[in-house]
């Protein structure tokens, strides 16, 4: 490592979508290899090393819609295609192949990159400054009201879920992604729903809010003994996106000692809801601190969702962390506080979740 990449504040991250990227460019003209820098996308492991990107939590999503995208042509989350249900076995099947890849990237990293199945792990590739992957489910088509694949994934190194992503599931209800539209859309948990949380918390797998609708939030909370932790979500009374979190939703999650991961995406982040990427990182700032008034210094990390969004110019990409950092540092949270934010505060809210 160089002496510039030595004094990096390191970053252990929240929410990506790498492996889903990496699958979706494959055989086509964007394909690109996370050992090699590209020009697109969010992460890889050089751009990884430039930017003090020290791992995260790695999301294993089944698209709606699974053909590869024309060149030129990316996914509109605004069409109504994009929110279809998926079967639990097309879900199981997607989730597999982003698995596979995930063993690949471990297998082909010559030692530097480690699947971390405990805090413990996650530490120690940290310090062996290998690039040290959680594996975490994006909505829980995958899995069966039996359980049987939960079992499955967890050992193969799953350590976290959302029970929704923004579509309806059997196990709860996702919201959509609203501008000037509260979080409370939908019923709750289903019963099987309320079962996955028993059965995470049984098995000591992360539950995840990020996604979730409040009423599914609130029946969350009523039966987890775990932090509650929102691995990609931001606060709604700056930006009242239905993907935000309400003050009683924060309030909640303090008392729980639970996080909430500061996502990047610009239209979680900005009050007028827009999807434009000029946007200054004060916005991130704003949120941060917000955060930190409601949730206390060891309640925020970040959950950038690089990969699976738009970002602001100025962190455009894994290697524009250090200019957030720096940020930061400029608004004085003291580099104390911005080491919990950028790794310390993830670590943490596994150890206290027993991962």
């Amino acid at each position: 490592m160089t002496d510039t990449a030595s004094n990096l504040v390191p970053v252990f991250d929240g929410h990506n979508d790498t492996l889903l990227s990496l699958e979706r460019r494959s055989n086509t003209p964007k394909e690109r290899s996370f050992f090699e820098e590209a020009g697109h996308d969010h992460i890889d492991l050089p751009r990884a090393r430039k930017g003090g990107f020290a791992g995260g939590l790695f999301a294993m999503f089944t698209p709606s819609v699974r053909a590869k995208p024309k060149e030129g042509k990316e996914v509109d989350f605004k069409s109504p295609e994009h929110f279809k249900g998926v079967s639990q076995q097309e879900a199981l099947d997607y989730t597999l192949k982003l698995l596979d890849i995930a063993e690949d990237l471990e297998a082909e990293g010559n030692g530097e990159v480690k699947i971390c199945r405990s805090t413990v792990a996650i530490k120690e590739a940290m310090a062996a400054e290998q690039l040290a992957m959680m594996l975490h489910v994006e909505g829980a088509e995958c899995i069966d009201k039996d359980f049987e694949a939960l079992e499955l994934l967890y050992n193969r190194g799953l350590r976290s879920i959302g029970p929704v992503w923004s579509r309806e599931t059997i196990f709860g209800y996702g919201v959509p992604m609203e501008f000037e539209h509260s979080p409370d859309i939908g019923p709750g948990l289903t019963d099987v729903g309320k079962e996955l949380v028993r059965q995470c918390n049984h098995r000591k797998i992360q539950l995840d809010v990020s996604h979730l609708n409040e009423k599914g939030f609130w029946d969350l909370a009523k039966i987890t003994d775990k932090p509650i932790v929102a691995s990609h979500s931001n606060v709604f009374k700056i930006c009242p996106m239905s993907r935000n979190l309400t003050d009683k939703q924060l309030d909640a999650i303090a008392e729980s000692k639970g996080l909430v991961g500061i996502n990047f995406a610009v239209f979680f982040l900005r009050p007028d809801g827009q999807l434009n990427s000029d946007m200054p990182l004060d916005v991130i700032l704003r949120h941060a601190d917000y955060l930190i008034n409601k949730l206390g210094e060891d309640g925020v990390a970040l959950g950038s969702d690089y990969d699976g969004c738009l970002v602001a110019n100025d962190i455009k990409d894994v290697a524009g962390l250090p200019n957030l950092i720096e940020a930061f540092r400029k608004a004085d949270f003291g580099e104390d506080l911005i080491a919990k934010i950028a790794h310390k505060n993830w670590i943490s809210v596994l150890e206290r979740a027993g991962i």
